[in-house]
């Protein structure tokens, strides 16, 4: 079955069965490599997405549920994610990097769930963010930087 949504601002459609996952699907055929496969279970937020503006694991959203949805994943948050990313950079809060791209899509939807939303705020929504690197101190100081 054919679906059809926003990505990133743009309109596109493609072919997939109801149990197919928005992971899945973004790194497949819609090509987006922002969203990372980790625990595969919503627990590291690796893939995270803004889905109609609320932040969801997008391993866990099946490919039935998008149909007319808009998704943002970390490349289409344009300047505001370049600035959170900027922030996580300078704190020295990227390492590997394969958590920044959920860790910047939390911190975007932080901005969206809770009004001035100041350092502690955003750091409970970030718990379910996983940084193998232990970079936790880092992402404090880029969260202070940010909405300190």
């Amino acid at each position: 079955m054919t679906r059809r949504f926003l990505l990133d601002g743009r309109e596109v459609a493609f072919d997939a069965p109801a149990d197919t996952r928005l992971l899945e699907a973004l790194r497949g055929p819609l090509g987006v490599t922002g969203p990372k496969p980790g625990c595969g279970i919503g627990r590291c937020g690796a893939c995270l997405v803004l889905l109609d503006g609320a932040p969801v694991p997008s391993c866990l959203v099946l490919a039935a549920r998008i149909d007319g949805s808009e998704v943002t994943t970390v490349d289409g948050l344009g300047d505001e994610g370049a600035a959170i990313l900027r922030a996580l950079a300078d704190a020295g809060a990227i390492q590997c990097g394969y958590c920044s791209a959920g860790m910047t899509v939390a911190i975007a939807g932080a901005l969206r769930t809770v009004p001035r939303p100041g350092p502690d705020a955003v750091l409970e929504l970030l718990s379910g963010q996983i940084c193998r690197c232990g970079g936790y101190e880092g992402i404090r100081r880029a969260v202070q930087a940010l909405f300190g």
